[in-house]
């Protein structure tokens, strides 16, 4: 299981009716913690949508490496196919789905850089192995054979034998700061319970709603 312990995240809620809640973070703490407990791999997987010039979306599975009220974070190549994607259009979905809990929340908004100090704090943290990989993957560009890259990361691990792996300039991270969120939570007979929190800006306050399922 991926280690989920530096993650920060606010205090969860105590309450066991999850429409009653008022407030969308600490929903979420919730419910994440009781993911970390049941899930059997990365819990903190999800899966973030962007779109192309085209407005053709792209979709793929990424792991959050951070969230507080602030939004959700990311990491990964910024001239990977996502990067590109979202610096051209800075805005994003993400899914999480804990298929043990038969839970999911939908999160909405835009999207933002991390600072550098974030990206090099982050970067450090990984295993070598990891860091040495970020420097030899030319992230969405066409690969020539699986040798060419075993090649690459042999070259750049041979250059930093010894010491700390720098965090490549290509490399960094993005925030979602959530516009919207949608709890969706399993009934019988596919009767399932669902809320949504919408603002229209991130110091406005929530609005919620409960949605037909």
């Amino acid at each position: 299981m991926t280690d989920t312990t530096s993650i920060r995240h606010p205090t969860p809620l105590t309450s066991g009716d999850f429409t009653a809640a008022e407030e969308p973070f600490a929903l979420f703490a919730e419910w994440f913690a009781e993911a970390v407990k049941a899930e059997p791999n990365d819990p903190n997987a999800m899966s973030l949508a962007t779109v192309d010039d085209d407005g053709l979306p792209d979709v793929r599975m990424v792991l959050m490496k951070g969230y507080d009220a602030g939004g959700f974070v990311f990491y990964s190549h910024i001239t990977s196919q996502k990067g590109r994607e979202l610096a051209t259009n800075p805005k994003a979905a993400l899914l999480f789905h804990w298929k043990s809990l038969r839970r999911q929340v939908r999160i909405r908004g835009n999207v933002s850089p991390v600072t550098e100090a974030e990206a090099d704090a982050y970067f450090a943290t990984r295993p070598k192995q990891a860091q040495i990989g970020a420097w030899a993957s030319k992230q969405s560009q066409p690969l020539e054979s699986r040798f060419a890259f075993e090649q690459a990361i042999a070259k750049v691990a041979a250059k930093h034998i010894v010491g700390e792996v720098p965090r490549p300039q290509g490399w960094s991270g993005w925030r979602i700061v959530p516009a919207r969120f949608e709890f969706w939570h399993d009934r019988p007979f596919r009767l399932h319970d669902r809320i949504e929190f919408r603002r229209d800006a991130p110091d406005d306050a929530w609005t919620k709603v409960r949605l037909y399922p």
